[in-house]
């Protein structure tokens, strides 16, 4: 496993673990904050969010060996460098994360569809492609077909496919839809998006109802709200407001998100600082 195939930003067998639970610490603290941490402020970050010494070190290990860290030895005391695939990749998800939601795109009824084939055999391939396309809000109709309403995001398309070593084979159109099929269903279906609709009502009862006192309770919160919300970049494609069953909860759950994020992060940042 490498930085380019353990994306942080996503939904999946990682969500709830402690390397994924890191990572988001490492996103809102280590990066704005210099890049560095020493072990004993990592074990401390991770004690209070539920997660006992040794598992975090297990933690700590594992990103290292996804080449997300560095360390380096001084006096009796191990401190941590963030990598440059590390800033980078958390660098992209926080700008993903922290304007996910916020300023609705207006749409000209167009599709982008890209037609791409990968092999059964290469599933490492397979999956690489489908987590970066689908990070960036494309889903597969059928095989060897994404799509998405945004037309825009070709130039993205095309780069996640030239890093993947697919682009010269890959074609791709800008077309609007026919009278065959039932449009809304279909988008209903790709996307799942009654899944996405229960989770942000999920997020929206949850996080409403918190109400932090200490700095400590800032801290878990605020790693919380993070953890949580980082998610809904990769699971909701962010599609057109007239493509989506209404009322969508999305908008509300982005508002609670960036109200308690603005609340809660000096205090946070208080603890942090008060454990460095």
């Amino acid at each position: 496993m490498d930085a380019h195939t353990w994306t942080p930003w996503r939904r999946g067998e990682n969500a709830s673990s402690a390397p994924a639970l890191l990572l988001t610490a490492l996103g809102e603290f280590v990066l704005p904050g210099g890049g560095t941490a020493w072990t004993s402020t990592l074990i401390d970050a991770m004690g209070v969010l539920d997660v006992e010494p040794k598992t975090a070190r297990q933690a700590i290990g594992r990103t290292a060996a996804a080449g997300l860290l560095t360390s380096e030895r001084v006096g009796r005391q191990v401190r941590w460098s963030l990598t440059a695939p590390a800033t980078k990749l958390l660098t992209d998800g926080a700008e993903r994360i922290y304007q996910f939601g916020r300023h609705p795109e207006p749409w000209d009824g167009r599709w982008l569809v890209v037609l791409v084939t990968v092999p059964e055999t290469n599933r490492r391939l397979r999956y690489r492609l489908r987590v970066s396309l689908g990070w960036q809000g494309f889903a597969s109709i059928g095989p060897g077909v994404w799509v998405s309403p945004w037309v825009a995001r070709e130039a993205t398309a095309a780069s996640v496919l030239e890093e993947l070593g697919l682009a010269a084979e890959a074609l791709s159109f800008a077309a609007e839809p026919g009278a065959l099929g039932a449009l809304g269903e279909r988008v209903y279906q790709a996307w799942d998006l009654a899944a996405v609709e229960s989770e942000y009502q999920e997020f929206i009862e949850v996080t409403g109802a918190k109400a932090p006192a200490t700095a400590t309770d800032h801290f878990v919160d605020l790693v919380t709200l993070v953890h949580d919300w980082r998610h809904f970049p990769a699971a909701d494609p962010g599609l057109p407001e007239r493509l989506l069953p209404g009322p969508w909860p999305g908008r509300a759950a982005a508002e609670i998100f960036h109200d308690r994020h603005g609340r809660w992060r000096q205090d946070a940042w208080r603890w942090w600082h008060d454990h460095t």
